[in-house]
């Protein structure tokens, strides 16, 4: 990884241009983009669909969670090709997708044969959970992925790689705790959040990654990745965007919120999380056009519940 110290003058610079963009909306238009929002982000897939996003190819490097069948195989196996692993895994696969489809016709929850279980929230059009299909060559792997945007599952139901046999997509507003997840308390073993909780309003993220946290297994793990502090992002955002502290509007009506390490560590020991990973990614940019050097800021935390 690039990452980059940051000098004491570099972080002051920063400070001074969010303080310039720090006074915020009146409540009423902060209200109308809370309420509106699963407007906004339904038009934002509507207009993107699949254009707007690259691959993670970091994906696995830094969450290798993700992939725990792969990182066996590979240890286990130097120097073997993937191929051959999966030829010999894709007979055991197609008897656990049978049985995943059956768990939907008899009334028990989706997946509930399947031995590994992820979940990623706020899986946009599926950047990340095809990587992980594709990838993860466990035969009991069941992802289930879900977004606050029916437009961004329809997306990802759609998409040829999507198969009901290994995974679920299904709407659901991460901020609405009183709402059902279809799979019980304490039984995922991954929890993903990938530039997801900072969609969210600052005063809804406590309740959500707490109801989060009730379904993963003693021993499971919720893995993040986010805005941090400082971004480029929020040094470039006009006057007029900012909605609260640390917190914005973009111009096509998303909401977008930079966090510090110790706000998200706190976000997580509150839903009685232990940390095993909180670090800032910092790395820099350089428009050789505009003789501009800037500063992507990324945090990525791992956090499991108590041991197993």
């Amino acid at each position: 990884r690039d990452n980059v110290e940051w000098t004491g003058e570099q972080e002051a610079a920063a400070k001074k241009k969010v303080l310039e963009n720090s006074l915020p909306l009146p409540p009423e238009k902060q209200e109308e983009y809370d309420s509106r929002a699963n407007e906004y982000w339904n038009g934002f897939y509507t207009i993107h669909e699949n254009r707007f996003f690259k691959d993670r190819h970091w994906l696995f490097t830094e969450f290798p969670e993700l992939a725990p069948q792969c990182s066996l195989n590979h240890e286990s196996h130097p120097g073997a090709s993937g191929a051959v692993e999966s030829q010999q895994n894709s007979q055991d696969r197609e008897q656990s997708g049978e049985h995943a489809a059956l768990s939907h016709t008899d009334g028990d929850f989706p997946g509930s044969s399947a031995t590994y279980r992820i979940l990623e929230v706020g899986c946009g059009v599926g950047n990340t959970v095809f990587p992980i299909l594709k990838t993860n060559n466990d035969p009991g792997l069941f992802v289930y992925c879900c977004d606050f945007s029916s437009t961004a599952v329809e997306l990802v139901k759609s998409n040829p790689e999507y198969d009901p046999g290994r995974c679920y997509a299904f709407v659901h507003d991460l901020s609405d705790v009183e709402a059902n997840y279809p799979i019980p308390d304490g039984t995922l073993d991954v929890i993903v959040l990938i530039f997801v909780l900072s969609a969210l309003h600052p005063k809804k993220m406590q309740a959500s990654i707490s109801r989060l946290a009730r379904l993963l297994k003693p021993g499971g793990v919720m893995l993040l990745r986010d805005y941090g502090r400082y971004d480029m992002a929020q040094l470039r955002f006009k006057k007029g965007r900012c909605l609260s502290e640390n917190f914005y509007v973009r111009g096509d009506g998303t909401q977008v919120y930079f966090f510090t390490q110790d706000e998200l560590h706190e976000l997580f020991t509150q839903a009685k999380l232990e940390k095993v990973q909180n670090l800032v990614d910092r790395r820099l940019q350089v428009n050789r056009g505009k003789q501009l050097t800037m500063y992507r800021v990324w945090i990525q935390c791992k956090y499991p519940t108590g041991k197993k």
